[in-house]
């Protein structure tokens, strides 16, 4: 009743006791979060809007301490823009002004970093990643569960690095496609090089050709361990006469770097020739993919009966 009173009182004389402040109810970690950013645990935070020095906002402008003189973005500052949206931006305009080979590798798996991280700076963590996979094109290979396992990635991250990949070898498999493989080789090699040289398994595919040895398709038949992948002849020459194809080249990846062949990579070829001479598909190479290196059966003379 006493309180009731006195509320009335304060009231009468213009007076209101202050509302009470709102409780900071801190969220605690492993909380899900909505959104589609990373756990930014693992990047360093540089947000502006946290440091006591910096000018408040106020209806998208900026507001310096006690002064009423409303000034412009970055109006007066050493730095028009500072943190890592700042940073983003510019390098943004970096790529679209100079296009993507004014950036640096690190810079390169920055930016794809930013797909999967809403907020923070993720060159750390590109430098990082870098420097554990030895470069570039070694985090974009790595196998999936390596990624996953990486201090500071996700599954938003690993797709965003998998996304990428995935577009690089369509992009030079698009080269070779439905054109006469004979005469665009380097580009072969190329895809080749890219799809199959950073396996860490060895896997068997075959490129079907047409009466015009142009490729027709592109499939993988068989993973294996690391040294070993089971072809079946009759398989690969049942799949051929499913294409319409006329002609085969043969290809598997020895993940030890060394493209050496093996006696049963030579046998296994030998046997692939003889199944397909009898239905008239001709097999034109075996290559064999290392790591910068490849060995071509027809060059060393080791295509048997041709």
């Amino acid at each position: 009743m006493w309180l009731t009173r006195l509320s009335q009182g304060l009231a009468s004389l213009g007076l209101r006791p202050k509302p009470k402040r709102p409780l900071y109810r801190p969220v605690p970690d492993g909380t899900p979060r909505r959104g589609f950013a990373e756990d930014r645990a693992a990047i360093e935070l540089h947000d502006p809007d946290l440091m006591q020095s910096s000018p408040r906002r106020k209806g998208g402008a900026i507001w310096s301490g006690g002064s009423s003189r409303r000034l412009e973005e970055g109006e007066g500052l050493p730095f028009a823009s500072t943190g890592p949206h700042g940073h983003r931006g510019r390098m943004r305009e970096k790529l679209l002004e100079r296009g993507p080979g004014a950036l640096a590798d690190y810079e390169l798996l920055e930016m794809l970093l930013f797909f999967a991280f809403k907020k923070g700076d993720t060159k750390p963590l590109a430098k990082a990643l870098i420097n554990r996979y030895g470069s570039f094109a070694n985090v974009l290979t790595a196998p999936q569960k390596d990624l996953l396992e990486t201090p500071g990635l996700g599954e938003h991250s690993v797709t965003a690095i998998k996304l990428v990949q995935d577009a690089a070898l369509r992009l030079a498999r698009a080269e070779v496609m439905e054109k006469p493989v004979l005469n665009n080789w380097d580009r072969l090699m190329d895809y080749l090089n890219a799809a199959l040289a950073r396996e860490k398994i060895e896997q068997f595919r075959i490129l079907f050709l047409d009466s015009k040895n142009r490729l027709i398709a592109d499939e993988a038949q068989a993973r294996g361990t690391v040294n070993h992948t089971p072809v079946y002849p009759r398989e690969v020459i049942k799949r051929a006469l499913e294409l319409h194809a006329t002609a085969l080249i043969l290809v598997h990846n020895h993940p030890s770097g060394d493209p050496t062949p093996s006696r049963a990579d030579i046998e296994m070829t030998g046997e692939i020739m003889a199944a397909g001479a009898v239905l008239s598909v001709v097999v034109h190479d075996h290559l064999i993919i290392g790591n910068g290196r490849h060995l071509s059966f027809r060059r060393e003379g080791l295509l048997q009966g041709r």
